[in-house]
Order: C-alpha cells, then structure tokens, then sequence
C-alpha cells in the first residue's frame, strides 16, 4: 500500500529485471509478447475451458448460464480485484513480478473457486465444473505456497492444464492440437524475463500433476 514514500523497487533476484518491467519498452516483439501473455493469462484460459467443459456437459442455454457463472467468479472477477489493486496502487504492475503482491489476488481467486463448487453441487450443475473448479483451488494453494519461497509460472500451469484437461475430456488429437499454445507460453514468459527456465518448467509440472491427480479421483471424465 502506498504511504506517501517512494515505492520500494521490486527485487528479482532470480532473473534479470522483465523486458516488458517498463511501458516505455512495451514496443516490437516485447510488445507482441505482452499482449500475448496477457490473452493467455490463467484467468482467460480458465474462462474459455469453462465453457468449453460446460458445453461439453450440457445443452447450449444451461451450459452458457454455468460457463457465465464460473467465468465471473473465477475469472473476471479475480480480474477485476487485480485492476482495483493496480489502479490503487496496492501492487506496482500488472504481472505482479514481487510475489507478496500475488497473495490477495490468489485468496480471491480462492473463494470465487469455492463459491462456484458450493453452487455447483448445490444446483446440480456440470461435474466437468466443479472438478475445474477444484483444480483452481489446488493449483492456487500450491502455487501460493510455493511462491512465499520461489516464483512459479502460473501462466505455463494454466496452459498445460489446460491442455492435459482437453486431451482428457475431448480426445488426445484436441490435446495434441493445442499444444503448440503450451510451447508459446514457455517461450514467451522467458522471452519476457518473467521466469527462468527452471520456473516455467516447475509450472508444466504442477498444471499436469494437479490435473492427473483430481483424475485419479474420478474427475475430467464424462
């Protein structure tokens, strides 16, 4: 929160300061690469896999209402908070680089995701949903965790769980077809300075793990 000083400057003792850190470097590929992460950003993905797995579970009207409702409350919702925080000046920049400015965002996250299960179950709504849903919570704990000590990339997590839930729920060619999507996520988040190599990959690696996991209790599947 700003206090009338200056802003302390934000330490990034892991990697290099981001290409994109100032808006006057926001020009060329920096600035191609910004607006891609910023459309792949985990709140839009998990958005779009929303109404993906609701249509896949139900008829179109039921499908857009649920799809509407987990979008709000786990995507632009959470956005919205972001934005506030951004425009208050309660976090420095958009993406957050210091990640004790991620642990308010991540809780809100947290309880739109247990507001969407507790409607969910509570209206019969598509299971595909509410194991979604689920995902986001673990995911959120598990980087939130690990982030107080280390940076995690939660874009790359999004996008390969994103693409390990498609291959589950809609057959391993619409899996292999978006995976060209997870690829650009790792390319891009190093390309922007955002994460190291050793990062994105620990990201990979929790989006599929979270996944399969929730798969071994019975979810993603119809």
């Amino acid at each position: 929160m700003l206090d009338g000083h200056s802003p302390v400057p934000i330490q990034l003792p892991l990697m290099s300061k981001p290409r994109d850190h100032h808006v006057v470097d926001r020009v060329g590929l920096v600035r191609l690469a910004r607006i891609f992460s910023n459309v792949v950003s985990p709140p839009v993905m998990f958005a779009v896999l929303g109404l993906a797995l609701a249509l896949r579970a139900k008829p179109l009207w039921p499908a857009l209402g649920w799809a509407a409702v987990y979008g709000f409350f786990v995507s632009l919702g959470p956005i919205l908070f972001v934005l506030y925080l951004l425009h208050t000046g309660r976090i420095m920049e958009l993406h957050m680089s210091d990640t004790r400015e991620r642990h308010l965002p991540y809780l809100v996250a947290a309880i739109g995701s247990l507001i969407v299960v507790a409607l969910l179950l509570a209206l019969e709504g598509p299971k595909l949903l509410v194991c979604l849903a689920l995902f986001n919570l673990l995911t959120l704990f598990t980087i939130g965790v690990v982030n107080t000590r280390w940076l995690i990339s939660f874009h790359a997590a999004a996008a390969m769980a994103m693409d390990t839930i498609v291959a589950l729920v809609f057959g391993p060619a619409a899996g292999l077809a978006l995976s060209p999507v997870v690829g650009l996520v790792f390319v891009v988040r190093l390309y922007l300075r955002r994460h190291t190599a050793s990062q994105v990959m620990a990201g990979l690696a929790v989006g599929a793990f979270s996944v399969l996991v929730l798969r071994g209790l019975g979810c993603f599947v119809l």
